[in-house]
This record gives structure tokens, C-alpha cells and sequence, in this order.
């Protein structure tokens, strides 16, 4: 049986298109990160500290752990607790590149394989009432970088160079290769 490492109803729509056989179970996981994690690798390690977990629950089944973040300027964007947190965000983000990293672990028995994809969005410049429009929709606080490109984010992206599903959050191709290399 395939596990996925996460409740997120995008990141299970998105495996199903590689597999109908899985099911989800959280990993309740401390996201601290310690110093000593390179900056563009923190979502693969985090990943990696979830899909442990749930297989250390299920060591027979094949357990993928993922973890997305959005990156500019040096520093990783986490999700927004506000509405202030989500605009400083977005006006971070306005008018420039970014990138959307999801770092992926796929346990399978005594196997580990571990990988980052990497996508750039660029935001089209945007006004403050263009961000106070979007965060009226609710859609930034449940997602890394206050924006979600499969909703009304979308709005917000001039273009992306990458996987598209990657800034959703399951770099569905890479994954389905990796997963068919570990059979």
C-alpha cells in the first residue's frame, strides 16, 4: 500500500493521477528546522522527517513525505497567522521571481529516495487593493507563500518556469518516475 505523508486535499488529488491505491495519514512532526539545514534543502528534510515517521508506523508500505516552500530574497516564506502577515508577503513577492521548492522522501522497506523539485513563479507587480481582494478570498493562509496558484492565485502569476504542479505542491511527473524506479 502507498501512504502519503500529508492531509492536504491538493497533494491527494494530485497522487491520484499516478495511483488510485493509497491513502493518507498525517504525520504529526515537529517543523522546526535546526541551523544546520541548507536553506533550499529544508523542504526535502522536512519531508523526509514525515514520510520517517509515518514509516517508521508502517514499514511495509511504501510512504511519501512532501513539504513545500516558497523562497525569495534568501529566506523561506511560511503560511501567513494574518491578514497583515499574508500582505507583507504578497507585497514581497509583487513584481518579482520566486522560487517554489517541494522537497519529496519516498520510503519503500530499507529504500530511501529523497529529491527537490524546483519551479520559478514571477508575480505580475500588484497594487494594494489587488492584495487586500485576494486575501479577502481566504485563500492565503493555508498555504506556503499566502497564494495558491491552483485558485485565485492564479491571478497573481505573470508566468512560471517549471512544473506547474510542483508550486501546487506534488511534482507529480518527477514523482511518478521515482516511484517507478523504486519498484
Amino acid at each position: 500500500m502507498v501512504i502519503l505523508a500529508s492531509a492536504s486535499p491538493r497533494r491527494k488529488e494530485l497522487l491520484s493521477l499516478i495511483t488510485a491505491q493509497f491513502r493518507t495519514e498525517p504525520a504529526n512532526v515537529d517543523e522546526n528546522i535546526t541551523d544546520d539545514i541548507e536553506l533550499y534543502k529544508m523542504p526535502e528534510y522536512l519531508a523526509d522527517k514525515k514520510a520517517a515517521y509515518i514509516h517508521r508506523l508502517h514499514p511495509d508500505d511504501t510512504v511519501i513525505g512532501c513539504d513545500t516552500g516558497v523562497f525569495i530574497d534568501n529566506q523561506m516564506i511560511g503560511k501567513p497567522k494574518s491578514d497583515q502577515a499574508a500582505f507583507e508577503i504578497l507585497k514581497m513577492l509583487s513584481g518579482k521571481t520566486h522560487l517554489v521548492i517541494t522537497g519529496c522522501a519516498i520510503y519503500n522497506g530499507d529504500s530511501v529516495k529523497r529529491f527537490s523539485q524546483v519551479t520559478e513563479v514571477e508575480f505580475y507587480p500588484l497594487s494594494n487593493e489587488q492584495i487586500l481582494a485576494y486575501i479577502d478570498t481566504g485563500e492565503p493562509f493555508d498555504k506556503a507563500g499566502a497564494y495558491g496558484i491552483q485558485g485565485k492565485g492564479a491571478l497573481l502569476v505573470k508566468q512560471i518556469r517549471g512544473d506547474y504542479f510542483n508550486v501546487v505542491g506534488l511534482p507529480v511527473s518527477r514523482l511518478n518516475r521515482e516511484l517507478t524506479a523504486a519498484e
